[in-house]
């Protein structure tokens, strides 16, 4: 029986995935198949709009790859583990809920692929590295990093901390925009369920529909993503969340949305 890598459970109306494979989270073909089931059942979960992507481990986010079994394996069985990563983080991307990246541990390579596929990425300032590594085994960063983290912080950058394979801190990944908030590690865990909490607590149709006007709409011109943009509103406004949005605005009380 394979080892269990990923669980999904929802609590405090928030879903969590969580990545618990001693000691680094050093993926496999099993962990991303696992990562892929985890996000089908966040989005069969009718409760929820946003989910706290986060280790079990108290020094590592996740390390990337397993280097050795990679080393070990040949060629075909690489190339599944690597079909099946960039088929767990196109998910994410295409899921209609939240995903929130919560890294307090090492961030490296693969792992950090997996984070910039996240909509939301927060950190601890807690001590531990960041960066896309690739280059120093011979290889890229091929589940998507070149990719996003040039779209997230711009080409010039994003090719410069590649190639040389720069390591950084929570402190700088903050400073370059590749992670959203930076928190102590005493606020952590409360500041993360919060802003999940308040994504949760919305209307999902529209944060939805938000999610995809603005990943889609910024691989298009500004025309077709207006276009884009104005299809995502117009089939919201006969819907009962925008009904129950302005009822409650005008009752002066918090709606209650239905997420239909």
């Amino acid at each position: 029986m394979a080892s269990q890598y990923i669980t999904y459970e929802q609590r405090n109306g928030v879903g969590y995935i969580i990545m618990d494979k001693p000691k680094a989270n050093a993926y496999n073909l099993a962990f991303h198949e696992q990562l892929l089931d985890a996000i089908h059942l966040a989005n069969e979960d009718n409760k929820i709009n946003a989910v706290i992507l986060s280790s079990a481990s108290e020094k590592f986010f996740c390390a990337g790859a397993d280097i050795k079994e990679f080393a070990e394996n040949d060629t075909a069985t690489n190339k599944k583990m690597v079909i099946a990563a960039r088929q767990s983080v196109a998910a994410m991307e295409a899921s209609n809920k939240i995903f929130i990246a919560a890294i307090s541990g090492h961030c490296l390579g693969g792992g950090l692929e997996i984070a910039l596929a996240c909509d939301i990425r927060v950190a601890s300032n807690k001590h531990f590295s960041m960066g896309l590594t690739e280059t120093k085994l011979g290889l890229i960063a091929g589940n998507g990093g070149t990719q996003r983290l040039a779209r997230l912080i711009g080409a010039t950058r994003a090719i410069e901390l590649i190639v040389t394979g720069t390591v950084f801190g929570a402190d700088k990944a903050h400073e370059y925009g590749i992670v959203n908030q930076l928190y102590t590690a005493e606020e952590f865990e409360q500041k993360t369920l919060a802003i999940a909490q308040t994504i949760c607590n919305g209307a999902g149709l529209a944060i939805a529909a938000t999610k995809r006007a603005i990943r889609m709409g910024i691989e298009v011109p500004l025309l077709a993503g207006l276009e884009l943009e104005a299809g995502e509103a117009d089939r919201l406004y006969d819907t009962y969340d925008a009904k129950e949005g302005f009822q409650a605005f005008v009752e002066k009380r918090d709606p209650v949305y239905l997420n239909r």
